[in-house]
Protein backbone atom coordinates (compact mmCIF):
# COMPACT_ATOMS: atom_id res chain seq x y z
CA UNK A 1 0.00 0.00 0.00
CA UNK A 2 1.22 3.52 -0.56
CA UNK A 3 1.68 5.99 2.24
CA UNK A 4 -1.29 8.18 2.98
CA UNK A 5 -0.37 11.75 3.81
CA UNK A 6 -2.92 13.41 6.04
CA UNK A 7 -2.88 16.96 7.27
CA UNK A 8 -4.06 17.47 10.82
CA UNK A 9 -3.79 16.23 14.36
CA UNK A 10 -2.79 12.59 14.73
CA UNK A 11 -4.71 12.36 18.00
CA UNK A 12 -7.92 13.87 16.58
CA UNK A 13 -8.61 10.85 14.35
CA UNK A 14 -10.61 8.53 16.60
CA UNK A 15 -10.77 5.90 13.82
CA UNK A 16 -7.07 5.01 13.95
CA UNK A 17 -6.54 1.45 15.24
CA UNK A 18 -2.88 2.12 15.96
CA UNK A 19 -0.34 4.89 16.37
CA UNK A 20 3.45 4.95 16.07
CA UNK A 21 6.06 7.47 17.10
CA UNK A 22 9.81 7.64 17.46
CA UNK A 23 11.34 7.26 20.91
CA UNK A 24 14.75 7.38 22.51
CA UNK A 25 16.15 4.44 24.44
CA UNK A 26 16.77 6.31 27.69
CA UNK A 27 13.18 6.44 28.92
CA UNK A 28 12.47 10.10 28.23
CA UNK A 29 9.34 11.39 26.52
CA UNK A 30 9.99 15.02 27.27
CA UNK A 31 9.79 16.78 23.90
CA UNK A 32 7.72 16.90 20.77
CA UNK A 33 4.80 14.60 20.17
CA UNK A 34 6.16 12.10 22.71
CA UNK A 35 4.93 14.41 25.48
CA UNK A 36 1.36 13.87 24.30
CA UNK A 37 1.83 10.09 24.15
CA UNK A 38 3.13 10.22 27.73
CA UNK A 39 0.18 12.35 28.86
CA UNK A 40 -2.46 10.17 27.18
CA UNK A 41 -1.02 6.82 28.27
CA UNK A 42 0.83 7.25 31.56
CA UNK A 43 0.91 3.49 32.26
CA UNK A 44 2.53 2.97 28.85
CA UNK A 45 5.09 5.62 29.68
CA UNK A 46 5.93 3.88 32.97
CA UNK A 47 6.32 0.52 31.20
CA UNK A 48 8.46 2.12 28.48
CA UNK A 49 10.74 3.69 31.09
CA UNK A 50 11.15 0.31 32.76
CA UNK A 51 12.04 -1.32 29.42
CA UNK A 52 14.66 1.37 28.87
CA UNK A 53 16.12 1.26 32.38
CA UNK A 54 16.43 -2.54 32.19
CA UNK A 55 18.17 -2.35 28.79
CA UNK A 56 15.43 -4.12 26.82
CA UNK A 57 14.59 -1.21 24.50
CA UNK A 58 17.44 -0.66 22.07
CA UNK A 59 17.78 1.21 18.78
CA UNK A 60 15.75 -0.51 16.09
CA UNK A 61 13.34 -2.13 18.57
CA UNK A 62 9.63 -1.56 19.00
CA UNK A 63 7.77 -1.49 22.32
CA UNK A 64 4.11 -2.32 21.73
CA UNK A 65 1.42 -1.09 24.11
CA UNK A 66 -2.17 -2.30 23.88
CA UNK A 67 -4.35 0.59 25.01
CA UNK A 68 -8.09 0.19 25.48
CA UNK A 69 -8.92 1.26 21.93
CA UNK A 70 -5.60 1.50 20.10
CA UNK A 71 -2.26 -0.21 19.75
CA UNK A 72 0.73 2.06 20.31
CA UNK A 73 4.02 1.31 18.57
CA UNK A 74 6.91 3.02 20.36
CA UNK A 75 9.71 2.93 17.80
CA UNK A 76 13.29 3.01 19.08
CA UNK A 77 14.59 5.48 16.52
CA UNK A 78 17.26 7.18 18.62
CA UNK A 79 19.55 6.07 21.45
CA UNK A 80 19.54 9.37 23.34
CA UNK A 81 17.00 12.11 24.09
CA UNK A 82 18.56 14.53 21.64
CA UNK A 83 18.90 14.56 17.84
CA UNK A 84 20.41 11.09 17.54
CA UNK A 85 17.98 9.20 15.29
CA UNK A 86 19.48 7.12 12.53
CA UNK A 87 17.82 5.95 9.36
CA UNK A 88 18.68 2.31 10.04
CA UNK A 89 16.90 2.53 13.41
CA UNK A 90 13.81 4.06 11.82
CA UNK A 91 13.75 1.34 9.20
CA UNK A 92 14.31 -1.56 11.60
CA UNK A 93 11.75 -0.42 14.17
CA UNK A 94 9.08 0.44 11.59
CA UNK A 95 9.55 -2.90 9.82
CA UNK A 96 9.04 -4.67 13.16
CA UNK A 97 5.92 -2.61 13.88
CA UNK A 98 4.48 -3.41 10.45
CA UNK A 99 5.17 -7.12 10.93
CA UNK A 100 3.36 -7.04 14.28
CA UNK A 101 0.46 -5.09 12.73
CA UNK A 102 0.18 -7.74 10.01
CA UNK A 103 0.16 -10.54 12.60
CA UNK A 104 -2.51 -8.77 14.66
CA UNK A 105 -4.50 -7.80 11.57
CA UNK A 106 -4.18 -4.09 12.29
CA UNK A 107 -4.98 -2.43 8.95
CA UNK A 108 -3.52 1.04 9.52
CA UNK A 109 -0.79 2.78 11.51
CA UNK A 110 -0.99 6.54 12.02
CA UNK A 111 2.26 8.37 12.72
CA UNK A 112 3.94 11.75 12.64
CA UNK A 113 7.08 12.34 10.57
CA UNK A 114 9.06 9.89 12.70
CA UNK A 115 12.69 10.78 13.27
CA UNK A 116 12.40 14.08 11.40
CA UNK A 117 11.49 16.29 14.34
CA UNK A 118 13.54 16.10 17.50
CA UNK A 119 15.23 13.00 16.10
CA UNK A 120 17.21 15.26 13.76
CA UNK A 121 16.79 13.38 10.45
CA UNK A 122 15.89 14.96 7.13
CA UNK A 123 12.27 14.26 6.18
CA UNK A 124 12.96 13.27 2.52
CA UNK A 125 15.32 10.52 3.76
CA UNK A 126 12.79 9.21 6.30
CA UNK A 127 9.97 9.46 3.77
CA UNK A 128 11.95 7.29 1.36
CA UNK A 129 12.29 4.57 4.01
CA UNK A 130 8.59 4.68 4.86
CA UNK A 131 7.71 4.46 1.16
CA UNK A 132 9.95 1.41 0.69
CA UNK A 133 8.26 -0.34 3.62
CA UNK A 134 4.75 0.69 2.52
CA UNK A 135 5.00 -1.07 -0.85
CA UNK A 136 5.75 -4.37 0.89
CA UNK A 137 2.72 -4.54 3.20
CA UNK A 138 -1.06 -4.34 3.18
CA UNK A 139 -0.87 -2.18 6.32
CA UNK A 140 -1.60 1.45 5.45
CA UNK A 141 1.01 3.86 6.80
CA UNK A 142 -0.72 7.20 7.40
CA UNK A 143 1.70 10.05 8.00
CA UNK A 144 0.09 13.01 9.73
CA UNK A 145 1.54 16.37 8.84
CA UNK A 146 0.83 19.70 10.41
CA UNK A 147 -0.76 22.33 8.18
CA UNK A 148 1.93 24.19 6.26
CA UNK A 149 4.60 21.47 6.48
CA UNK A 150 6.24 20.37 3.27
Amino acid sequence: MPIEFRVGDLFADSQLPSLAHGCNCRGSMGRGIAVEFRRRWPAMYDAYRKECKEGRFRPGDVFVWAAADQTIFNLATQPLPRPSARLEYVEASLRKAVRIAEERRIPLIGMPRIGAGYGGLEWPDVKSIIESIAVETPVVLAVYERPGSS
